[in-house]
């Protein structure tokens, strides 16, 4: 049994066994009493005679049979074991990490520090939010598919591409599976997937990783505002849903959802022109790479420092609409009616926590896309597999692309986004 099957008062009086691990150990005289930690982190207090417990240590991994019993006293909802037999699978040796540990060795010992309360809630969390974020395309009549990891092209741009050696030619580890969602929409309509995703970047931010997990989705005869409505519904959908499934996890983090229960369509769509305007009105300035400041102007792309600035009071997600197609990749549609401006939006999270998706809808032109890809110093060459998408059969078609651990990052309201992954890579860290 589990700890939350055990906490009920049907089992008052009844025996019981449960499995688990030493969360933590408290010895007295002539009892000992036992958090026990089982499978799927749920924690009941145990008590048993202290010379059966007398070689326990924290993380020994037990079975215990007894009584359930009622006590306020009892931590962790007033429920007991009044221990009978005391199995022991394993004594755990000196335990690495105590109460108050420092990021960097919670992060060296990130296979044990799994274990922790807030670890073990996060994991729930982010498993509620991959679950929901699947149902929403099932139950809407998407298709999942499977992209490669491995790939010839850039999506996002060459400098942040982890190149590796394939065999006897040169390759890399995929930005995106945008570009083979893509070719998938001529056969199978509305697809989506959820694959890693890989960026070079030299980023130490909170909210940058190396490594992430990528739920993108892409459909054919399908506008800017179509595909912006999709995303403002499975945002909703999955918070919702979370919130509802994880409260326990979320209180234990101390996230007050009643922000949260406020997020439902629509959104608010600001033009990039307006959203300059504001953080003008408001003396926004950016920092050149020479660490001389300015004030911001329009052709400028947001950073992390300006997508704070325009969401900090902000109940709901915001977007973005209509980047100037310059800062933009070379797939982004320009806007026939407003030329330089491409058809394209980010979702920004409210609070600070800046983009969540970004999308919209892609260039069809085969001679648009070529001349942008030449603009952007990119060799056509390289992509002519994708160009043939524009050749048989192009069709107006966009999607987005939604970062797993920045949703869920905003969603548990944790300071650093190393803490909504159970294995972080970042530039500095790659094991364990």
């Amino acid at each position: 049994m589990r700890a939350s099957e055990v906490k009920n008062a049907s089992f008052i009086g009844k025996e019981v066994t449960i499995r688990g691990w030493v969360h933590r150990l408290r010895k007295q005289k002539e009892n000992s009493f036992i958090l026990l930690r089982d499978d799927r982190g749920g924690v009941i207090q145990c008590v048993l005679p202290t010379d059966k417990a007398a070689g326990l240590t924290i993380e020994s991994s037990v079975q215990v049979t007894g009584i359930v019993s009622q006590d306020p006293r009892a931590p962790e909802g007033g429920f007991e074991i009044k221990g009978k037999e005391l199995k022991i699978f394993n004594i755990a040796a000196e335990y690495p990490i105590g109460e108050y540990q420092s990021d960097e060795l919670l992060l060296d010992k990130r296979h044990l520090a799994l274990r922790t309360r807030k670890m073990i809630a996060m994991a729930k969390v982010r498993a509620s939010v991959l679950h929901y974020g699947r149902r929403w395309f099932v139950e809407n009549g998407w298709m999942e598919v499977t992209a490669p990891t491995i790939v010839k092209g850039a999506v996002e741009g060459g400098s942040t591409l982890f190149k590796l050696r394939y065999f006897d030619q040169d390759a890399y580890l995929s930005q995106s599976a945008q570009l083979y969602l893509e070719a998938m929409i001529f056969s199978l309509g509305p697809v989506w997937s959820l694959t890693p995703s890989f960026r070079a970047e030299k980023s130490r931010t909170v909210r940058h990783l190396a490594e992430f997990s990528h739920l993108e989705a892409e459909a054919p005869w399908v506008t800017l505002e179509d595909i912006l409505k999709v995303e403002e519904q499975l945002v909703s959908y999955v918070i919702q849903n979370t919130i509802k499934e994880r409260a326990e996890e979320l209180e234990f983090l101390k996230r007050d959802v009643s922000g949260l229960k406020k997020v439902e369509p629509p959104f608010e769509r600001v033009p990039y022109g307006r959203a300059i305007e504001i953080l003008r009105s408001k003396g926004f300035q950016v920092t050149e790479d020479d660490g001389t400041k300015r004030e911001i102007q329009f052709g400028d792309d947001l950073s992390i420092d300006s997508e704070r600035e325009l969401t900090k009071d902000a109940d709901k997600p915001v977007f973005v609409v209509g980047y100037p197609i310059a800062v933009k990749p070379f797939y982004v549609k320009e806007d026939p009616e407003h030329p330089g401006i491409g058809l394209t939006a980010d979702m920004l999270a409210p609070r600070g926590f800046g983009e969540i998706t970004s999308g919209g809808q892609r260039e069809d032109s085969i001679d648009s896309i070529t001349s942008r890809m030449v603009k952007e110093g990119l060799k056509p060459e390289a992509y002519e597999w994708y160009l043939d998408l524009r050749r048989y059969g192009s069709v107006p078609h966009g999607g987005f692309g939604l970062g797993i651990e920045r949703l869920v990052r905003w969603i548990t309201n944790a300071e650093d986004i190393k803490d909504t992954v159970l294995f972080p890579r970042t530039m500095s860290r790659v094991e364990p």
